[in-house]
């Protein structure tokens, strides 16, 4: 910038020299001694006589009016491009100081420093904002890897346990030179049951991994799919657990069409049936319902998923949809590793819709899922 302001100084004193120059010659060359062109012949007041050649003393008084502006000039604009060169050096070193600040705090951050702020503060200009924008990157930076860290310390935890399951009861059963073949066959059910917890556990992440990895780059299958229908399927997986607990699933609503893949919003359908099953009360209750809210384009294809169950507090409820959060509290006895909601949402995102919850005042929580429309489910806007 120092170069750069000391070109500009240069330009402009080198381009003001030039139209001076131009603009005295042209000054000096309209000037007329007298009305003859030709040499005059004068007597001063002694009687003596000279010769007075007008155009040519002309000519040297613009000769030398002009050498001495160029010499001089030339001197004086020197000094003014090194000035001008000294003074844009200090307005650049001051002008990008918040620059060097935000330099030398990019250069020190790492994973574990990522709480540290720019705060640059001063008068609210380009730089300001840059760094305001810096910090607000930083922010959710420190977010992503604190969601990151907490991501992996819950996977870890819920991997442990059924690991920690499997080797309890070799290490006990094995140890036992007269275990009988019920208690082997007792050990091996035990060893299934664990097995298959850290199978659903990791089949889980893996679907989570898979959505998140192909954020931006579109679905796979993408066709029409009518959410009602998808239903019943739901509903059957989750029959055998609410007859257990003796919670009644019912299913209305009419016919709501979207583009997408079949058998991801199956999984959000049963996925929020399960969740409604699964974190209820005995005796309770899961209501499932599809319609199309909207006209035109802005028509939507909307699922509603309603169970009675324990009360949620409402600042809990947005921390359902984060992975392992089980009924807003973190790593409980329930069964299930936690990521039902988290996969929900990452389904709905790439189908571009949206997900709302909200807790229900006598207990329970509201899902409301809404993806755009199909043309032939939206209706006409009104004229």
């Amino acid at each position: 910038m120092a170069l750069l302001y000391g070109a500009l100084v240069l330009l402009i004193g080198a381009a003001l020299l030039l139209t001076t120059y131009i603009l005295l010659d042209r000054s000096l060359g309209q000037i007329k001694f007298s009305g003859y062109n030709g040499q005059l012949h004068l007597t001063d007041t002694n009687g003596k006589e000279f010769i007075f050649d007008a155009p040519q003393v002309q000519k040297d008084i613009r000769h030398r009016t002009l050498s001495y502006l160029l010499n001089n000039g030339l001197l004086y604009f020197g000094a003014i491009v090194i000035i001008g060169s000294i003074g844009g050096y200090l307005l650049a070193r001051q002008a990008l100081r918040p620059v060097a600040r935000i330099t030398a705090t990019a250069r020190r951050l790492s994973t574990k420093t990522l709480s540290e702020r720019i705060g640059l503060g001063g008068p609210d200009d380009e730089l300001r904002e840059l760094a305001d924008t810096f910090d607000d990157m930083l922010g959710r930076l420190d977010a992503a890897f604190g969601s990151q860290r907490r991501f992996v310390a819950n996977a870890s935890h819920e991997l442990r346990t059924p690991l920690a399951v499997i080797q309890t009861e070799l290490d006990v059963t094995l140890s036992d030179a007269e275990a009988s073949a019920e208690e082997l066959r007792r050990m091996g059910e035990v060893v299934r049951d664990a097995t298959n917890r850290a199978q659903r556990l990791v089949d889980a992440l893996l679907a989570l991994a898979r959505l998140q990895g192909r954020e931006g780059q579109g679905l796979e299958v993408t066709e029409t799919v009518d959410l009602q229908a998808l239903i019943p399927n739901a509903i059957s997986a989750a029959e055998s657990e609410a007859a257990v607990r003796s919670i009644a699933i019912e299913a209305h609503g009419v016919a709501a069409s979207t583009m997408g893949d079949p058998r991801l919003l199956e999984r959000v359908i049963g996925n929020l049936v399960e969740n409604g099953v699964r974190y209820n009360v005995p005796g309770g209750w899961v209501r499932v319902a599809t319609d199309v809210v909207g006209t035109g384009e802005a028509a939507m294809a909307r699922l509603v998923v309603v169970n009675s169950g324990v009360s949620v507090a409402p600042e809990e409820v947005e921390g359902l949809f984060d992975a392992f959060r089980r009924g807003g509290r973190a790593r409980t006895n329930q069964r299930g590793a936690g990521l039902g909601l988290s996969i929900v949402r990452a389904i709905v995102d790439a189908h571009h819709g949206f997900i709302r919850a909200t807790a229900q005042p006598g207990g329970g929580l509201r899902v409301e899922i809404a993806l755009p429309a199909t043309a032939d489910q939206a209706a006409p806007a009104p004229v």
